[in-house]
C-alpha cells in the first residue's frame, strides 16, 4: 500500500489552497467589473481597504464566507457564482434559460431539454447547413 508523506500532503493542502484562493478572486474581479464598479467602490461600500480587495482579487487573501455574501449582494449574483470555476457568461446564460422555464410543467420542461439537448448534437454532427 502506497504511503503519503505528511510534508507532500501539507505541500498539496497549500498549493489547493492557493488555487482556490486565485480561482475565488478571479470571479471576484470579473463580477466586480460586469457590475462596473472599481475596487475602491466595492471597498467603501463594503467598509474594508482598496488593499484588501486588491489582495483577495490576486489570491492573496482567502475571503469569508460572510464577505462573499457581501459581495454577491452587492454585484447582483449568487454567493455560490465565486466557488465555481465555470465560465461566469456560461452561469449568467444558464441561469436565464433555468428562468425563463421556471414556470413551465415538468413535463413541458423535460421536452424543452430534450429539444435543446437534440439541436445541440445536431449542431455538433455539422448539420446546420453551413
Amino acid at each position: 500500500m502506497p504511503t503519503l508523506d505528511m510534508k507532500s500532503e501539507g505541500d498539496m493542502t497549500q498549493r489547493t489552497d492557493k488555487n482556490l484562493s486565485k480561482s475565488i478572486g478571479k470571479a471576484i474581479a470579473s463580477k466586480r467589473q460586469l457590475a462596473g464598479y472599481t475596487q475602491a467602490q466595492v471597498a467603501e461600500h463594503i467598509g474594508i481597504s482598496n488593499d484588501a480587495i486588491s489582495r483577495m482579487e490576486r489570491g492573496g487573501i482567502m475571503p469569508t464566507i460572510k464577505r462573499l455574501s457581501e459581495f454577491a449582494l452587492l454585484f447582483n449574483c449568487e454567493t455560490t457564482d465565486f466557488l465555481t470555476n465555470a465560465n461566469p457568461t456560461i452561469n449568467d446564460e444558464a441561469r436565464r434559460v433555468m428562468n425563463a422555464i421556471a414556470e413551465l410543467e415538468p413535463s413541458e420542461r423535460a421536452a424543452l431539454i430534450d429539444l435543446i439537448e437534440q439541436l445541440v448534437a445536431w449542431k455538433k454532427s455539422g448539420q446546420d447547413g453551413c
